[in-house]
């Protein structure tokens, strides 16, 4: 019987919507048309791939393992076109790179300890067309790093390397040296080493957003001195924050894998992290 009840109830409770939707049935369309889908965020950066990664392989095969990325974008550490290297070595591997169709938009990390030093990066940097330099300069050469900077017009993207690095542990620590000088005078956020310390890396990009120039992606085990490097997704980054957070920053500059491990077969593991990292996109 209180089955019967309540169905009864059930019907009634039907037949009165179906009644109200057939008398307001063009308002309701009206109003369902006026209703819009969530706007996909646009994404204004770029995806690339930080050759570091690729240490263990000649300039072609990092290259081919790039595009196999699905990536077009790399940042060439000096494993793959040496600091050393020749005007014709700098124009074969730079043509090499455009019959590829990738974009060799960075050299880096490269460390800074003379002023010879740092005049050799940024001619290294102009023959190969560099629009910028992920450099580790010695904190007594950063003045002279700023006119290198001003005379070549090649931006210099300061590099955390987290617990362990006595000049520059956090993007803060660069930020802090350089954020009065020439708005050429950068950043580049090693997210890794960032969670390694225990900074939150969306919230250091965001306070200093205005010199951020390159970000070096990668996830990590924990966020200890001894945490280690691991496919992005699986380790404890909150990379769908992360993203959305760097999308509404409007950031256009690249995200760079800096995939530390496996560096016989990085290949499967940098795959992996790029497929977890644009689905996430995806779904923003």
């Amino acid at each position: 019987m209180n089955k019967r009840r309540d169905f009864l109830k059930v019907a009634g409770v039907g037949v009165i919507a179906a009644t109200v939707s057939s008398c307001t049935n063009t308002s309701v369309v009206k109003t369902d048309n006026k209703k819009k889908k969530k706007k996909k965020k646009e994404a204004k950066f770029k995806l690339g791939v930080a050759s570091y990664s690729l240490r263990n392989f000649s300039l072609e095969e990092a290259l081919d393992m790039t595009l196999r990325c699905g990536v077009d974008r790399i940042c060439f550490k000096s494993y793959h076109l040496p600091l050393e290297a020749d005007d014709k070595t700098i124009k074969e591997s730079v043509d090499l790179c455009h019959k590829k169709g990738i974009i060799l938009y960075g050299g880096g990390v490269i460390y800074m300890k003379t002023k010879k030093d740092v005049d050799k990066a940024f001619e290294y940097a102009q023959k190969a067309g560099m629009e910028l330099i992920v450099g580790v300069p010695n904190h007594e050469l950063i003045k002279y790093t700023e006119q290198k900077v001003k005379e070549y017009d090649i931006k210099l993207a300061i590099h955390n390397h987290g617990p362990n690095d006595k000049l520059y542990p956090s993007a803060e620590s660069a930020y802090n040296l350089i954020k009065d000088m020439d708005k050429r005078m950068g950043l580049c956020v090693d997210i890794g080493h960032t969670k390694r310390i225990n900074r939150n890396p969306e919230q250091d990009i965001e306070d200093f957003f205005d010199r951020v120039f390159d970000v070096h992606m990668k996830d990590v085990d924990k966020a200890a001195n001894d945490g280690k490097t691991v496919i992005i997704g699986r380790g404890i980054i909150d990379f769908p924050s992360f993203l959305e957070s760097v999308i509404d920053l409007g950031y256009e500059g690249t995200l760079a894998l800096e995939y530390e491990i496996d560096e016989d077969d990085p290949l499967p593991g940098m795959m992996e992290s790029f497929g977890y990292v644009k689905g996430v996109l995806a779904t923003l």
